[in-house]
């Protein structure tokens, strides 16, 4: 069974989460148009987080047979990333198991289909903040500011 869940953030915006039998498909942190509805305890869990609750979302499941061995050694690496702290691209490859793989590990977080979850706002650059998609540095920043990281 297919669960679509809108829910939304003060401040932060509606962000979206798709959960396939049990398993986290999608997670959109901000989604365009579209109002809250339905509810999941995901989204309950997602919303605290934005109240500045901490949560690894390590038990979370996620839908991964779409994977490379590759892509699911780095989300196992971006998922052990604690709550606060951040790493460079090249050590989250190095941890992955491919040390000089430091631009395939940035392709895997601009795929990255489950925000938070596999929290890719914990990855920057080793010269600076790194990118972050569609959201944009500033959405980056605020993550971190959030996570109480001194940048």
């Amino acid at each position: 069974m297919v669960e679509q869940v809108r829910y939304e953030v003060d401040g932060w915006g509606v962000g979206e989460l798709v959960v396939d039998d049990g398993a986290l498909a999608w997670h959109e942190l901000h989604s365009p148009g579209g109002s809250p509805g339905g509810t999941h305890p995901l989204a309950d869990r997602v919303q605290a987080y934005f109240r500045g609750e901490h949560d690894t979302f390590r038990d979370v499941e996620l839908e991964l047979e779409w994977c490379t061995p590759f892509q699911r050694a780095a989300l196992d690496v971006l998922r052990s990333i604690p709550y606060g702290e951040t790493a460079t691209y090249g050590e989250v490859a190095a941890l992955a198991g491919h040390p000089n793989a430091q631009r395939a590990v940035g392709s895997v977080c601009a795929q990255n289909r489950f925000a938070l979850v596999v929290p890719c706002h914990r990855v920057v650059a080793a010269d600076g903040l790194g990118s972050y998609g569609s959201l944009g540095l500033g959405y980056k920043r605020r993550l971190l500011e959030l996570e109480g990281v001194v940048l």
